[in-house]
């Protein structure tokens, strides 16, 4: 999975946050995994909260409500 750059001090900020809870100096490699790795999380997130209302919202699924 590609992550664009979304806007342009990304990297910084993402430097800025985790640096302070790294013990090793952060590149800006880093900070470009470490923002692909946490839009990745909340991706999956996202996608199995989709998953869960189109189950219950499906009167088939066990326990579904019709809409």
């Amino acid at each position: 999975m590609q992550m664009r750059e979304t806007r342009p001090n990304l990297l910084d900020d993402t430097l800025a946050v985790w640096q302070q809870r790294s013990r090793r100096q952060l590149s800006r490699e880093d900070a470009r995994e470490i923002a692909e790795n946490i839009s990745g999380f909340f991706n999956i997130l996202a996608e199995w909260s989709r998953q869960e209302e189109r189950e219950r919202c499906d009167p088939k699924t066990p326990g579904g409500i019709s809409a």
